[in-house]
């Protein structure tokens, strides 16, 4: 635990350090939290801060965040240390913010990973926080909802943080190189998309993509131009020899192209390649995930239904590890899909309901299946002569579902790939007792 004074700055600090933003302005990111007329940007603007969690990856801006609120409302800021602060130096900064607070003093505790804080330790706030001796605001990279005393949590204002886009991380390098606290003193010879490549790079982690851009320029070519850094010198210090890859570009769209169809090709190798070169790139995991997930549907679909089990399993499993350990589950993911047998059965289905449904929006609701919940609905016969098919014996009834227009029109035409084969015979047995007790 330290007391401190704000943006202590050290001409000797890593480039993260020097450049962290001392205003709300400089801060990249979080628009929804702070841009114009957002709720924690008010809260600030109007000093109408309560206590609060900050809870999102790291580099996105936590304690800045943090120390720019205490700055920006004049309040004494202590920040505290999870390793080694315990019980009794919490219990005596405490009273010291009691006293404070009988001077009209407001202090600003900030607890770091604050998840790390034990049941006792977290306790040891309560009070504090109930009787308004100190405002507090912790920070974690896990769940509070587990990792903080629910009494705890019920007295803060949670407010998640995002990663940052690489748009956002493109703009805080640019201010590296012309901040006077960077490199503005340096001319520094660096091509834009380096500076993507960089952002991409980083994965939405600010304190990683100034520590990336340090490395870079101090390794770069020093001639009486400046300092030049060529592709080599980003590639040597990032370790990624296909870095240089945009991710709102034309190759982003071509790489995930190549996924996609090495996978509905049932190519494992091309397909795990394919991951490989993305991943590596900086692509986020959860993008592939997301994209994975909706090939499990699109192009596997009733074939094999537990492809969408493994498809979202591998979505939490990247959720909850991040990179690089949950390489190893989204190639598990690619590779089952790519081997399981494939039906675009249900992706043909949506699309011709959906042109029946955008070229007959009138189209209504039959009275038959209509929810009746009042008299006048009762009265109008909506839900009149609705069958409960569990009332049936073969769990099966001649009820008309389709409006009239649309009697006979058949959206789903399963395979025989795999499990759906299984789909259409049970269909087809379906169809078969609708048609024999069809309605006169």
């Amino acid at each position: 635990m330290e007391q401190q004074t704000f943006f202590a700055q050290d001409a000797a600090a890593p480039l993260a350090a020097r450049l962290r933003p001392q205003t709300l302005e400089e801060i990249v990111g979080q628009r929804h939290l702070l841009g114009e007329g957002k709720v924690l940007r008010r809260l600030i603007e109007d000093d109408h801060i309560s206590s609060m969690i900050f809870w999102g990856p790291p580099g996105v801006g936590k304690t800045t965040l943090a120390r720019v609120i205490a700055n920006r409302t004049k309040a004494a800021f202590i920040d505290f240390s999870a390793v080694t602060s315990g019980i009794r130096e919490i219990r005596a900064v405490m009273e010291k913010a009691e006293s404070n607070r009988r001077f009209g003093e407001r202090t600003i505790v900030f607890v770091d990973e604050i998840h790390r804080f034990n049941k006792a330790q977290q306790d040891a706030f309560l009070p504090f926080v109930e009787k308004g001796s100190i405002i507090l605001i912790g920070a974690t990279t896990e769940n509070p909802s587990f990792e903080v005393n629910g009494a705890l949590l019920s007295r803060c204002k949670v407010f998640v943080l995002q990663s940052l886009k690489a748009e956002d991380l493109v703009l805080l390098l640019q201010r590296a190189l012309t901040d006077a606290r960077g490199f503005g003193g340096t001319r520094v010879n660096i091509e834009p998309e380096m500076l993507t490549a960089i952002a991409a790079f980083a994965n939405g982690d600010a304190r990683s993509a100034l520590s990336a851009l340090e490395m870079v320029v101090l390794n770069g070519e020093v001639d009486e131009n400046g300092v030049t850094v060529t592709k080599e010198t980003l590639e040597q210090c990032t370790s990624k020899k296909s870095l240089l890859y945009d991710k709102q570009g034309e190759e982003h769209y071509n790489l995930i192209s190549a996924l996609h169809k090495s996978m509905r090709n049932s190519d494992p190798d091309a397909a795990v390649y394919w991951l490989a070169r993305i991943l590596e790139a900086g692509e986020d995991p959860l993008y592939i995930a997301r994209r994975v997930t909706r090939f499990a549907s699109e192009d596997v679909g009733l074939a094999d239904p537990r492809a969408l089990e493994i498809a979202v399993a591998a979505y939490q499993a990247c959720h909850f590890i991040g990179m690089p350990e949950c390489t190893v589950h989204l190639t598990e993911a690619v590779v089952y899909l790519a081997l399981a047998p494939k039906s675009n059965a249900l992706y043909e289905a949506y699309g011709r309901a959906r042109e029946d449904a955008l070229s007959q929006l009138a189209e209504p609701v039959p009275l038959v299946i209509r929810n009746a919940p009042t008299k006048l609905m009762r009265e109008l016969d909506y839900g009149k002569g609705y069958q409960y098919a569990h009332d049936a014996e073969e769990k099966l009834t001649n009820m008309q579902c389709l409006p009239d227009s649309l009697l006979g029109r058949e959206y789903y035409r399963p395979t025989e790939q795999g499990v759906e084969g299984k789909f259409k015979a049970r269909l087809q047995q379906i169809k078969a007792w609708k048609a024999e007790h069809a309605q006169k």
